[in-house]
């Protein structure tokens, strides 16, 4: 028996980790990847307080090193199963079967990806799925933007603040974002647009060099860039627990302030949430106050 388990080690449930340990509170961390989440795919973070530069894989290394010092439990395993008998969550791993008091959802999301080939080895070398994250590295270049919803024009828009040109390609003939960003775009300069074309290959094997796009008419479109933004969507992970929480249309999990879901003891922080913002600062926001609700149900129920 736990008294708080945690569902994702990535930097919001390893925050929220973090506050349970310090309240007192024996922590199983469960991760069914690797350690850190998305931030630890990012080959430099330089907007997370008092950190001039790090990166994201060391930062995801210097909270794991945080939290086992302050004895935090990891257990790796896919999640297949989380019921609530009574008081008591009952969760099942492709390896374990457990118990805890409450329980912390953390999953994140998943980026949508192209799947193309050498996708994988080129993230943090030439992909990116965050302007916010990654942009500024790449001011005075000319990067492409592949996406056609509000994300990928707001990322634009951001993009053309500080880089040479922002090339946009989407596949369908128009984009579907509001109305006020696609008058905005009109305004910029520097901005290119071409309609109608699918992202076929990408270029460079150590970093990114290059992407071939086909046109509707099956001519091939080259595009030489050091740069690529996808912005295509982002898939929660939430089917687990449908019937524990309430989902939004898009599959977010909906919580109140305090990150509690419709199910006493049972807590969501992250990406996996329905939230505006989604960054580094705002997931070990969410952890610290996933915790400290969890550690106040904790207390009601003592």
């Amino acid at each position: 028996m736990t008294d708080v388990l945690i569902v994702g080690a990535g930097a919001a449930g390893m925050t929220a980790a973090l506050y349970a340990l310090r309240n007192g509170k024996k922590v199983t961390i469960l991760e069914q990847d690797a350690i850190g989440g998305q931030i630890a795919q990012s080959p430099r973070v330089e907007n997370f307080p008092t950190i001039m530069q790090i990166s994201g894989e060391e930062f995801a290394d210097k909270l794991f090193e945080q939290i086992t010092e302050h004895g935090a439990e990891f257990k790796f395993g896919k999640v297949t199963k989380i019921e609530k008998v009574g008081d008591i969550f009952e969760i099942e791993t492709e390896f374990d079967k457990l118990k805890a008091k409450s329980v912390i959802l953390a999953m994140g999301v998943e980026h949508r990806k192209l799947h193309l080939e050498n996708e994988e080895q080129l993230i943090g070398h030439g992909i990116s799925y965050c302007a916010l994250c990654d942009g500024a590295f790449y001011a005075g270049e000319d990067v492409v933007l592949v996406g056609d919803a509000n994300t990928a024009l707001q990322y634009a828009l951001l993009l053309s603040s500080y880089c040479k040109s922002v090339h946009i390609v989407t596949l369908f003939d128009k984009f579907f974002a509001d109305d006020v960003l696609v008058q905005a775009l009109k305004t910029k300069s520097n901005i290119l647009v071409t309609h109608e074309a699918k992202l076929v290959k990408l270029e460079g094997e150590k970093e990114l060099s290059g992407l071939v796009f086909e046109r509707k008419d099956k001519s091939l479109l080259n595009i030489k860039t050091k740069a690529l933004f996808v912005a295509i969507g982002q898939v929660p992970n939430n089917d687990l627990v449908k019937n524990l929480v309430q989902l939004d249309k898009a599959g977010y999990i909906v919580a109140d302030e305090n990150l509690a879901t419709q199910t006493p003891g049972l807590f969501v922080a992250g990406d996996c949430r329905q939230k505006k913002v989604r960054q580094l600062t705002t997931a070990c926001s969410d952890g610290a106050i996933a915790a400290t609700s969890a550690c106040n149900y904790l207390m009601t129920k003592k």
